[in-house]
């Protein structure tokens, strides 16, 4: 529903993409092919130092139903079955991994004009439940998310946010690490082609802060530049070129003043959909 609010999880995505999305440090490449009937086959192959982890995947989607399976280079065979309308306004979405049989997992989303609830629940004896939900609209909401470990009779997380969104402009204020840090975003689209952002986290254990702020420059239609910095010394730079539609190349690159004896990490992803 187009006035619902986004899930707990989305709160402060904008600030995250800005911030965090593209930035890849190894070599990655990715194929995509759609079939006349429908369906996606993905392959995916990531070089990480001196490892290689490779996946192929299908994505199916039907009416009302999406299944997507997975086999990555280890044998595990990864399947997530999303049913769509399983009553109004609500979908389901089972998974599981093989040979792993505790991996199985129940998720249901309910969407209300103005609330979003989430609820996850492991297939096992000693499941791990998760619980979230926001109130309120596109433009404000406010939400909090609960895990809970049957196991030890413990809560794993609680968290809670607050999110306000314009068109032009983004911010969140977020309660993490069970009330032990803040997190405070904002991003703000200063016109088409150019966006800025910053993260700000204050840790109550230690009484540290930190921060990162970014941009985002679209040099033409096809050519994004973003940049970061932290005060952690961290200086990142990504820049992605459409070289034809819907494919993807992105080179990526990060200096650590701190770490002066280390070369910078660059990083390389292709994405192929012909």
């Amino acid at each position: 529903m187009g006035s619902s609010p986004a899930p707990f999880p989305d709160i402060g995505r904008k600030a995250k993409d800005l911030l965090n999305k593209d930035y890849i440090f190894d070599q990655k490449f990715t194929l995509t092919m759609l079939s006349a009937t429908g369906t996606e086959f993905v392959a995916t192959g990531l070089q990480k130092d001196d490892l290689f982890f490779g996946d192929i995947s299908t994505l199916y989607k039907g009416q009302n139903t999406i299944v997507d399976l997975k086999i990555d280079s280890h044998s595990s065979v990864s399947t997530k079955v999303t049913v769509k309308n399983l009553m109004p306004s609500a979908k389901a979405v089972i998974s599981f991994k093989i040979p792993d049989h505790k991996s199985g997992k129940l998720d249901v989303q309910y969407v209300h004009p103005h609330a979003t609830l989430n609820s996850s629940i492991g297939l096992n004896p000693t499941p791990l439940l998760d619980l979230s939900a926001t109130i309120g609209s596109q433009t404000v909401s406010l939400g909090g998310e609960v895990g809970f470990d049957t196991a030890s009779s413990s809560l794993t997380k609680y968290n809670a946010g607050i999110s306000f969104n314009k068109p032009d402009f983004s911010a969140a204020l977020m309660l993490e690490d069970k009330g032990e840090s803040l997190r405070a975003t904002y991003v703000h689209t200063v016109n088409p082609t150019t966006s800025v952002g910053a993260e700000l986290i204050r840790r109550f254990t230690n009484h540290a802060n930190s921060f990162t702020i970014g941009s985002s420059y679209s040099v033409d239609p096809f050519t994004t530049v973003k940049t970061r910095l932290s005060n952690n010394g961290k200086a990142g730079m990504v820049v992605q070129r459409e070289w034809r539609p819907k494919s993807l190349i992105t080179l990526s690159a990060e200096y650590d003043s701190k770490a002066v004896n280390s070369s910078p990490k660059v990083g390389l992803a292709l994405a192929l959909k012909p």
